[in-house]
């Protein structure tokens, strides 16, 4: 039993742990749901302390059933750019944390647009403009919370993503530290220096001290301090969420690519040890960082994935769990012409649409609530295909070389008729990851590669093996067909569009 990791996984729907194996296999696991809070239209929120009694709760079950004896590390996971503040001398969060979902920031977004600061956002950070990210959550956060940037001002205030947060708690407040994969997600770090950003921060208003120090994604968090959980355990790697499940897919190499199917889909493409320049409004961002030396990766975002499939349970009422949408989507008629376009928070990559908003077109008389199931099943295979052809012809420019076989994984890739169909969109094989939680299992690998459970990069390559593969089916015609549609779709629900909608 000896050499198992704890993975701690703080998603966007859910709280995790996970203990693996030497061999990278899973065993004992608990979970605990994330409520949802949406104060306003676009706005949406988490309690942090509900994330940090979860975390305590899914680790002492787990440490319980495995035992403290047989843990050699702790890895953590977690949703990026969701913003937290705490106090500095309790730990205590001073406000809800505002999640990556969230678009009360827009404004604030196009006014740094107006203001020229694209160029220079593109440039430092790898990321553009907008309310996704960190940075413009931070500055509304020192802006209407009372008392905040007085406090924040004194030094008395901590600022960061749930991975700092989480580390703070753990160990007892010995530490506010980042790994460089979350600071590259805040919009206020610059990725070639690994540095904070002194005039993004002044033009934000955020004081450096609220700043949590940025260490490499394997080494050295400290420990946790035996109240959180019970037992004193070391802590050695953390990663954002998509960096994590990228290296559980092994995307080790430059031109591996993975896309995570969960809350939204997250496409990332490995770059190597230089940072792709986008000109299809890909980011471009930190892949992981070992001993100072950075490898970057390209990455694009849906943000309506899973949640689309979630919306047409809990708002629509059209089927009971997400397991029905496989069982109607294959009674839907082929040649509906329905088409779903999930834009309930804007649009991500590569339309970064934040006005944009949800629709579903081409209703009629004979349409039935199993061609909605599957448009929304579908338009997660169109926005990944938008994604792919965006970062083929980055890479294509930045001579990285051609993509790999698209890996996936996350909750829909159980789907069988959605990971068919995205075959057959994309015109390409897909290989589904053999285990699910590869973004734990990730963070796992990181923190066991610091402490020598698991070998290094090359034999994690070696190790991989696709638990399914899909090949297209479609004939191109109706492929290109149905992707036209889609385009279409999408043109129409664009905020610049808002007299149509």
């Amino acid at each position: 039993m000896m050499g198992h990791v704890l993975a701690i996984d703080q998603g966007t729907t859910s709280t995790r742990a996970i203990v693996f194996d030497k061999a990278g296999q899973p065993g004992a696991s608990v979970a605990r749901p994330l409520n949802q809070i949406f104060p306003e239209p676009g706005w949406v929120e988490h309690d942090p302390d509900e994330i940090w009694r979860a975390v305590c709760e899914v680790c002492g079950a787990v440490v319980g059933e495995v035992g403290a004896a047989n843990i050699v590390a702790i890895g953590i996971t977690n949703q990026r750019e969701t913003t937290v503040v705490w106090d500095r001398a309790t730990g205590a969060p001073l406000h809800n944390a505002i999640v990556w979902q969230d678009r009360r920031t827009a404004p604030l977004c196009e006014e740094l647009e107006r203001e020229g600061w694209g160029a220079h956002v593109t440039d430092v950070t790898g990321l553009l403009i907008d309310p996704y990210f960190s940075a413009t959550k931070l500055a509304w956060l020192l802006a209407n919370v009372s008392g905040l940037r007085e406090k924040a001002a004194r030094g008395e205030v901590c600022f960061g993503t749930i991975d700092s947060f989480l580390l703070f708690k753990l160990t007892g407040g010995q530490l506010h530290t980042t790994d460089a994969t979350n600071a590259a997600r805040t919009m206020l770090f610059d990725i070639r220096k690994g540095l904070w950003d002194p005039l993004l921060l002044d033009r934000l208003g955020i004081p450096p001290d609220m700043l949590p120090e940025v260490r490499d994604t394997l080494g050295d968090f400290g420990q946790t301090d035996g109240e959180a959980f019970g037992v004193v355990l070391p802590i050695r790697g953390v990663a954002g969420d998509q960096q994590a499940a990228a290296k559980g897919q092994a995307c080790v190499r430059p031109s591996m690519i993975k896309a995570t199917y969960g809350t939204g889909c997250f496409v990332v493409a490995n770059t190597g040890d230089s940072k792709a320049q986008s000109a299809n409004r890909m980011l471009s961002t930190i892949l992981s960082q070992e001993q100072g030396a950075r490898t970057f990766a390209l990455e694009g975002a849906i943000f309506m994935a899973g949640a689309t499939i979630q919306w047409l349970r809990d708002n629509l009422g059209l089927i009971a769990d997400a397991a029905d949408s496989e069982t109607l989507a294959k009674d839907a008629n082929p040649d509906s012409g329905v088409y779903l376009v999930p834009a309930f928070q804007g649009l991500g990559a590569p339309v970064w649409d934040a006005g944009a908003r949800g629709a579903i077109l081409g209703l009629s008389r004979a349409s039935t609530k199993a061609d909605i199931v599957a448009a929304g099943l579908e338009s997660v295979a169109f926005q990944t295909r938008d994604l792919l052809g965006a970062m083929r012809e980055d890479m294509a420019e930045a001579g990285i070389g051609e993509i790999d076989t698209l890996r996936v994984d996350g909750g829909m890739t159980s789907n069988s008729w959605a990971m068919q169909r995205l075959a057959d969109i994309l015109g390409e094989a897909v290989e589904v990851a053999q285990i699910p939680e590869t973004t734990a299992l990730g963070a796992a690998y990181f923190a066991g590669q610091a402490v020598g459970v698991y070998g290094d990069d090359a034999e994690l390559a070696r190790n991989w093996a696709p638990a399914r593969r899909y090949e297209p089916q479609m004939a191109a015609d109706e492929r290109e067909a149905r992707y036209a549609g889609w385009v279409e779709a999408v043109a129409r629900v664009g905020s610049s569009q808002a007299s149509v909608n």
